[in-house]
């Protein structure tokens, strides 16, 4: 038996973007997928695409700030589809603003969304295949918490980075009982989360994470985690070039910081560039 193929998964952030094309993805290659989403329409519309295509699906609400809700969400799709072997917390939140406008509430709701709500899923989730020994949790990052440069929203980037160490030490306590880890790094892809964020400073620029990348869209994220589930990957990057600036900090935290700072102020804020192919996709 494949890594997908009979089984049972959740999706919780799959209401629309990446959790839906996650979800996509997984259906075809033979899983049961329940979809779940704060947008509870959307989570249902996510479902019926599935169901359209010959899947077994449903679509549950689900607020992750919310224990009973969390909880809820997690019983109906295990009574609906059976129990749970694959389970990704993709719920998150994206604002911006330079450090000195966001206020303490955000950077509160930033992380009960960002990180808490994976943790209350998990929490729930982790006994229960410990006990089967055997399952598979993912967790969504973000290049922002990779490596330094989203200093226009330095609170997601705080939060992500939280969730690549949660999901690494969680990776070292769970790989031993046979339940599997994997954290999905997106760098550039092709969403719709900018359009509804909120800002908090006027005339303030977005930092992105290099020229150098290119935006990758919904439908190649989906593979490209897939694919590193398949081979039993832990950290999945959806650009290799993650790595080598990772490497590049790790020689010199100091330098990289400089270079950053020293690439945008000679005018490049690190936008990556993007084709009309992807640009398309978001409506495919």
């Amino acid at each position: 038996m494949t890594t997908f193929s009979g089984k049972t998964a959740l999706i919780i952030g799959a209401g629309q973007n990446i959790g839906r094309r996650v979800a996509q993805e997984w259906a075809r290659r033979g899983a049961r997928v329940a979809v779940a989403d704060i947008d509870q329409a959307g989570a249902e519309e996510t479902a019926e695409i599935l169901r359209k295509a010959g899947a077994e699906s449903i679509g549950l609400h689900c607020n992750v700030t919310d224990d009973a809700s969390v909880l809820a969400c997690i019983d109906a799709a295990e009574a609906a589809l059976g129990p749970l072997d694959i389970h990704m917390n993709n719920a998150g939140l994206l604002s911006g603003g330079n450090p000195e406008d966001i206020p303490l509430a955000e950077w509160q709701r930033m992380f009960d969304v960002n990180l808490f709500g994976m943790v209350r899923a998990n929490n729930i989730l982790v006994p229960r295949m410990i006990a089967r020994g055997s399952g598979h949790i993912i967790n969504t990052a973000s290049f922002a918490g990779f490596y330094p440069f989203a200093a226009s929203r330095v609170h997601y980037a705080a939060s992500k980075a939280a969730v690549l160490s949660y999901s690494e030490n969680l990776a070292l306590y769970l790989l031993p009982l046979g339940v599997k880890v994997s954290c999905l790094v997106p760098g550039p892809v092709m969403t719709t989360s900018s359009k509804t964020m909120k800002e908090f400073s006027e005339n303030y620029t977005m930092r992105a994470p290099g020229s150098d990348l290119w935006v990758k869209s919904q439908q190649e994220c989906a593979r490209i985690l897939s694919d590193g589930m398949e081979a039993g990957r832990i950290l999945i990057p959806t650009h290799d070039e993650g790595w080598e600036s990772i490497r590049e900090r790790a020689a010199s935290p100091d330098a990289f910081i400089a270079r950053k700072n020293a690439e945008y102020l000679n005018g490049d804020p690190g936008m990556p560039g993007i084709t009309q192919d992807v640009i398309d996709s978001i409506n495919e």
